[in-house]
């Protein structure tokens, strides 16, 4: 049995049902914030709105006339960004675009992408990592985990060459140059 409320907690609660309580059906949501480690909700909804709007954009390719050269010539191009970001697998058809979600984004961050090259255990310690300045992608420096990285940047993530980190994978192969141990 529910002990009855006192007076201040009564005036507190006087503006909240309980017994028609709204649900914020966010709970997809809640399941990505936790599966990718995402910490900026803000993050998560510009993810969403840019998948909608691609998927705008390819219903509106779509709409249009298949003869025309001007649809073919904006498919294929439309395909060719979203291959090279990364947010499809193959540059086949225009329906590829509908699978377009905030996940497929999700993915194409750099604590992921680090986990899928194996150069971090988890995505927490990925993003520990890039938060404390030990990841570069090509000459920059990033300390953002929200940063995109597209299919040409995969091959550009690498240590930072005075991290600890980088100094330990290095001691752990035998590959640490004589030059190196001296500084």
């Amino acid at each position: 049995m529910v002990r009855k409320l006192k007076f201040h907690e009564q005036k507190l609660l006087k503006k909240v049902d309980f017994i028609n309580w709204e649900v914020d059906n966010n709970l997809h949501e809640v399941k990505i914030l936790r599966r990718y480690r995402i910490e900026k909700r803000e993050d998560y909804t510009k993810y969403n709105k840019l998948s909608r709007n691609i998927r705008e954009l390819a219903q509106k390719i779509r709409d249009l006339d298949e003869k025309d050269g001007f649809r073919a010539q904006s498919t294929s191009t439309f395909l060719e960004k979203l291959y090279s970001i990364g947010l499809i697998p193959t540059k086949q058809n225009l329906s590829l675009a509908n699978d377009v979600s905030a996940s497929a984004f999700c993915r194409r961050r750099l604590p992921t992408i680090m986990l899928k090259l194996r150069m971090a255990p988890s995505l927490k310690m990925a993003t520990t990592f890039i938060e404390q300045g030990h990841i570069r992608v090509g000459p920059e420096i990033v300390t953002d985990p929200a940063f995109l990285i597209t299919r040409s940047m995969e091959d550009f993530i690498t240590w930072v060459d005075s991290s600890k980190i980088k100094q330990h994978v290095m001691n752990y192969n035998e590959e640490r140059d004589d030059f190196d141990l001296v500084v």
